[in-house]
């Protein structure tokens, strides 16, 4: 068995409308750029033998303006990483905004509450990011959340040891590569503003990031105990 699943990451589409952090831009990504690596997609599967997966972080309100139209017109659906204290602030997704992506059969995922680096929280800090986010989020769209993304992809064995423990059924990690279809562990490829897929897709998923992504996964399964 091969890792031949090629995860891509979607922070923003278009220009962005809330005042953003120091480097952000780079991760906001033109609308048609967007639209033609949906469009690309299908025909990138069938050439290379591999599965292609969608997610988005952070919980813009162009996950639904622009993420979701494009998804829902070309089959496909993704997964929406959002963060509970941003649920209804201006800028962002709205509760009613996710149930309706969810009834579009999209999965709601969590990243967290104030998007702040896991790794290195004390124990109360890490309630708040994986188990009170997490119910908040189950509590607006009213569904089990059962994924998250990791923010900044900065994890240690303590962060990944407690997401196992709370039974998290798949983590997504800024770790770039592909990954096994059924992976606990994922990583994934963020898109940015230079971004063009008939130039950036198909070496993402060579030989030889298959073979990377291959190795790697026990070598990771070993070092973090997972």
């Amino acid at each position: 068995m091969l890792a031949r699943t090629l995860v891509l990451t979607f922070h923003g589409l278009g220009d962005p409308i809330v005042p953003l952090a120091s480097g952000e831009g780079r991760y906001f990504v033109a609308e048609q750029t967007y639209r033609r690596t949906i469009e690309a997609l299908d025909p990138l599967e069938a050439r290379h033998g591999i599965r292609t997966r969608i997610t988005f972080d952070d919980g813009n309100l162009s996950d639904y303006a622009t993420g979701l139209t494009a998804l829902v017109e070309a089959g496909r659906t993704a997964t929406f990483f959002v963060l509970a204290g941003r649920i209804d602030a201006s800028g962002y997704l709205s509760g009613a905004q996710l149930r309706e992506m969810a009834g579009a059969g999209m999965t709601i995922g969590t990243h967290g509450w104030d998007h702040v680096a896991w790794s290195g929280l004390d124990e109360a800090g890490r309630t708040r990011e994986m188990v009170d986010a997490r119910k908040r989020i189950e509590d607006t769209v009213g569904a089990p959340v059962n994924e998250a993304a990791i923010p900044f992809g900065r994890f240690d064995k303590t962060v990944l040891a407690q997401l196992k423990r709370l039974g998290y059924r798949r983590i997504h990690t800024s770790t770039g590569g592909l990954s096994f279809d059924d992976a606990w562990f994922c990583p994934r490829w963020s898109v940015t503003e230079t971004f063009e897929p008939a130039r950036d897709l198909a070496p993402r998923v060579s030989a030889g990031q298959i073979l990377r992504g291959t190795l790697y996964a026990p070598l990771r399964r070993l070092r973090y105990r997972i």
